[in-house]
C-alpha cells in the first residue's frame, strides 16, 4: 500500500476533538464549516472536500484530528514526552525535553483553577487520566493545562526544571483545609501549611499571651497530658535517655537548674519574653573551700563534669564517679557513668585537687544572663527570619536520625510577639525549618523527635504517632 495512503488512512481513523481543544474557532459559513485561529483558517465543504487548504484529506467527523492539524503543519513547539503520577492529594508531571527550560521556576498557592502555559506540544495529555477534571489545548506554540482540584482543597504548585537530561517538573498538592479554633484570649489552635518545598501539616497552639512552664521530673516518664493536668496546651520538651529516664540538657524551672547542658540550643524565658540560643553556663565543681571551674557534657575543658549516663571521659583521662555530693569511684576513661551519677573527668593522674572514695564533690552551675525558666532541645531551625539548619554544629555526631521521615516537635517565636507550640506529622527537621521560614516565624527550635512527639490541646491529642512514647519533660501552655 502507498505511503501517502497509509497516511490518508491514519488520519480517516483518527479520534476527533472540539476545534476549541486545539484554540480554533468553528462557524458554518454558505455551507461551508470554517476553522479559524490567529494566522491559521481551515474551510470544508460538505460533499465537495477541502477548500482551504485545498488538499486531499479527510473530512472531519465530529471534530478535528490532532493528524491533521500535524499533517498541515499547525504546531511550531517543540515536543516534549510526558510521565504522569497521581494519587490522592498529589500529581507529579515530568516532561523530557528537547532542549533546556527557558523559564525560572514558579510556585505558589492558589484559591481554584490553575493555569499553565508550557511553551511545548504535549499530544500525550489529550489521552491523561487524572483524579480531577481537567482541560488541555495543544496551540501552536504551547500547550494550556487547565487544573481544577477538588473544591475545599488548599492547593499549592511548583514548576522547576531539572538538568542532566533536561526535564520539567510540574508538582500539584491539593490538600485539607486549613484550621482554627479559639482556645482562650489570645490563644487558638490551628493547622497550617507549610512547603520546604513538600507541604508540611503543622499542628500548633499560637499563643500572645499565657503562662509557659516546662512540667516533669527526671527519672519518670508520662504522657503529655499528665505532666500538666489543666494546662491548655502540652507540648513534649527535650530528649532524654531512654533507659534511666535522664533528661538530655539544660532544664531550668523557676530558677532552679533542673538538668545540666548538653551543648544545644534551648528556649530561655522569663514571663512573656523569650529568646532562643546555645546556653551560656558556667559549671563549677566544689570540695571543700576548693571550687574548680569545670566544662559540661558535650563542651568539655581540661577538667569535665559528666551528667548523663553512658560512655564519659576521653583517653588518657580518669573519671571520679560522684553520687550525690560523695565520691564513690574511679575509672579509666572512656568508661560508663551509671544511673544516678555524675563524673568529674581530668588528666590521668592529674586530678584537680586531692580525691577520694568518700570525699564531698558538689556540682553547680549558673546561666549567663540568668533566665526563670530554660528548656534545651535541638537543632536550631530558623534564626532571624532565615533558614539556620545545621546539626553538625550543635554536637549532633549521628546525622542519620536527622535526614530521616519522622514525626517533629518544636517552637516557633514571631517577631510580633506571637509563639508557636507545633508538631507534624513524618517530615525532616531540613524541610520544617525551610515550611517555618516561608510561614515568617523569626526564630525556631526542634525539641525532641519521632516517637515522643505529642501535642496535646485541654487533654486531647491533636497530633502524635501511635503508639506515643512517655516523655520526661514538655511545655505546658496555662491560660492566661
Amino acid at each position: 500500500m502507498p505511503w501517502l495512503l497509509l497516511v490518508l488512512l491514519g488520519l480517516a481513523l483518527a479520534q476527533t476533538y472540539p476545534p476549541e481543544t486545539f484554540g480554533l474557532s468553528f462557524r458554518e459559513e454558505g455551507g461551508a464549516w470554517v476553522y479559524e485561529g490567529e494566522g491559521f483558517r481551515l474551510v470544508y465543504v460538505p460533499g465537495v472536500g477541502w477548500a482551504e487548504p485545498p488538499q486531499d484529506l479527510p473530512p472531519p467527523e465530529g471534530g478535528l484530528s490532532l493528524e491533521l492539524l500535524q499533517a498541515l503543519g499547525y504546531f511550531k513547539a517543540p515536543e516534549a514526552r510526558v510521565r504522569l503520577r497521581a494519587e490522592e492529594g498529589y500529581l507529579r508531571l515530568v516532561l523530557d525535553l528537547p532542549a533546556p527550560y527557558p523559564g525560572p521556576p514558579e510556585e505558589g498557592s492558589y484559591p481554584g483553577r490553575l493555569l499553565l502555559s508550557l511553551p511545548y506540544f504535549l499530544p500525550e495529555l489529550l489521552e491523561a487520566r487524572l483524579p480531577f477534571p481537567f482541560r488541555v489545548r495543544l496551540l501552536p506554540e504551547k500547550t494550556e493545562l487547565s487544573l481544577e482540584p477538588p473544591p475545599g482543597r488548599f492547593y499549592r504548585f511548583r514548576l522547576f526544571p531539572l538538568k542532566d537530561p533536561d526535564r520539567l517538573v510540574l508538582d500539584l498538592y491539593y490538600l485539607p483545609p486549613e484550621r482554627s479554633e479559639p482556645l482562650a484570649e489570645g490563644v487558638r489552635y490551628r493547622e497550617v501549611w507549610g512547603f520546604g518545598p513538600e507541604p508540611v501539616r503543622l499542628h500548633l497552639v499560637e499563643a500572645r499571651r499565657g503562662a509557659l512552664r516546662p512540667v516533669g521530673t527526671p527519672g519518670r516518664r508520662a504522657l503529655g497530658k499528665d505532666l500538666a493536668p489543666g494546662a491548655l496546651a502540652v507540648l513534649n520538651g527535650g530528649y532524654f535517655d531512654p533507659k534511666t529516664a535522664t533528661p538530655i540538657g539544660l532544664w531550668v524551672q523557676d530558677g532552679v537548674t533542673v538538668s545540666y547542658p548538653y551543648g544545644r540550643t534551648a528556649l530561655f524565658w522569663n514571663d512573656w519574653d523569650f529568646t532562643l540560643g546555645l546556653p551560656r553556663y558556667e559549671a563549677v565543681v566544689r570540695s571543700g573551700e576548693r571550687t574548680l571551674r569545670v566544662g559540661l557534657n558535650l563542651l568539655p575543658a581540661r577538667y569535665t563534669a559528666y551528667t548523663v549516663p553512658g560512655s564519659v571521659g576521653r583517653p588518657g583521662e580518669e573519671v571520679a564517679l560522684v553520687r550525690g555530693d560523695r565520691v564513690e569511684g574511679f575509672c579509666q576513661a572512656p568508661c560508663p557513668l551509671p544511673e544516678g551519677y555524675w563524673g568529674l573527668a581530668y588528666p590521668q593522674g592529674s586530678p584537680p585537687f586531692p580525691l577520694a572514695p568518700g570525699q564531698p564533690l558538689s556540682l553547680y552551675g549558673r546561666l549567663e544572663p540568668p533566665f526563670r525558666f530554660a528548656l534545651e532541645g535541638g537543632p536550631l531551625l530558623v534564626r532571624e527570619g532565615r533558614y539556620a539548619f545545621a546539626p553538625e554544629q550543635e554536637n549532633f555526631k549521628d546525622p542519620r536520625p536527622l535526614q530521616a521521615l519522622a514525626p517533629q516537635a518544636g517552637v516557633a517565636l514571631f517577631r510580633d510577639g506571637r509563639l508557636w507550640l507545633f508538631a507534624t506529622g513524618p517530615t525532616t527537621p531540613s524541610t520544617l525549618a525551610r515550611a517555618l521560614e516561608g510561614l515568617g516565624a523569626w526564630q525556631a527550635l526542634r525539641m525532641d523527635g519521632g516517637g515522643s512527639v505529642q501535642l496535646w490541646v485541654k487533654g486531647e491529642l491533636r497530633q502524635g504517632p501511635q503508639p506515643l512514647r512517655p516523655v520526661v519533660s514538655a511545655l505546658a501552655l496555662f491560660a492566661p
